[in-house]
């Protein structure tokens, strides 16, 4: 080991003491799904939190995937206020897309980097009861889900040997399916299970529109949603409000290149119940979980 070796894992050894045993929530997006170079980094970044103690918990979502297949099989596509107008059929080819690639590819790479993951979904032990929403408007955008319930047991089990890798869809009581905002799944993921920390990595400047224009944004922010969807994850989390929000949030501190860097993550402190099964309305303590 070189002596450069060493004085990175000095440099290093206060974050792990402080994170050790913590469960830390990522929302994984933006360049780092994209490039290959970042996927092996983050791959590498999340198997080393695990490696030194920390509980990673992946939630991804998976836009530009789902439209690059609706393409292919000549279905149209259309947003409004930034969300993807769902019928029956984009659902499923966004589960389709989600579960059955993205999530694979994502689980296999953080096995073959030495850590095995396990992939979910929000179907998978009830762990995400969603229910339907109309996009901030009111127009009606079909199955698009937003969560009411978190059902952690099955996230606990898991994460006790493995990496958990959630894909962001859930049912409602009577089984239909939704496509579910990767934003918002990881907060009320934290919040349910009280997470230490949630991150989200995303390249993108702000939430747009059409998601196929980046200059039509509704709002800036690196790694945060804007405005209403800003809100929405945010207190999903637990995280507290625009205000008090502001002094928690801080650059993710990596060497020059990492993928978490390279992506604009944001740590943000939060707190909330640990219950079995959390709803995800309600606002949680700003104070840092002990």
């Amino acid at each position: 080991m070189s002596s450069r070796d060493v004085a990175t894992l000095l440099e290093a050894l206060p974050y792990i003491r402080e994170f050790h045993g913590q469960t830390v929530v990522i929302k994984y997006g933006g360049a780092a799904m994209t490039n290959p170079e970042l996927k092996e980094e983050f791959a590498r970044d999340v198997v080393l939190l695990k490696y030194v103690g920390m509980n990673p918990i992946v939630i991804h979502g998976g836009g530009p995937e789902i439209s690059s297949y609706m393409r292919r099989l000549n279905l149209p596509i259309e947003f409004v206020d930034g969300l993807r107008v769902s019928d029956a059929e984009t659902v499923e080819v966004a589960k389709m897309v989600l579960v059955g690639k993205v999530n694979k590819d994502i689980v296999l790479r953080l096995n073959r980097h030495g850590q095995p993951a396990v992939g979910l979904c929000g179907d998978d032990g009830l762990l995400f009861r969603a229910a339907r929403q109309a996009a901030p408007s009111g127009q009606d955008i079909g199955f698009v889900g937003r969560i009411e319930r978190v059902d952690v047991d099955v996230l606990n089990h898991v994460a006790q040997d493995y990496i958990p890798v959630v894909a962001s869809v859930g049912a409602d009581r009577e089984g239909n399916s939704y496509n579910i905002n990767a934003d918002e799944a990881a907060g009320a993921v934290a919040r349910a299970l009280g997470a230490y920390k949630i991150m989200f990595l995303t390249d993108v400047a702000g939430w747009l529109r059409d998601p196929e224009d980046p200059g039509d944004r509704r709002g800036r922010g690196a790694g945060c949603a804007a405005d209403g969807r800003r809100r929405d994850a945010s207190q999903a989390g637990g995280v507290p409000g625009r205000d008090q929000r502001r002094r928690l949030l801080r650059p993710h501190r990596r060497r020059p290149g990492a993928p978490l860097a390279a992506a604009g993550a944001v740590h943000r402190c939060r707190s909330g119940d640990q219950d079995r099964a959390h709803p995800v309305t309600g606002s949680g303590s700003a104070e840092r979980p002990r």
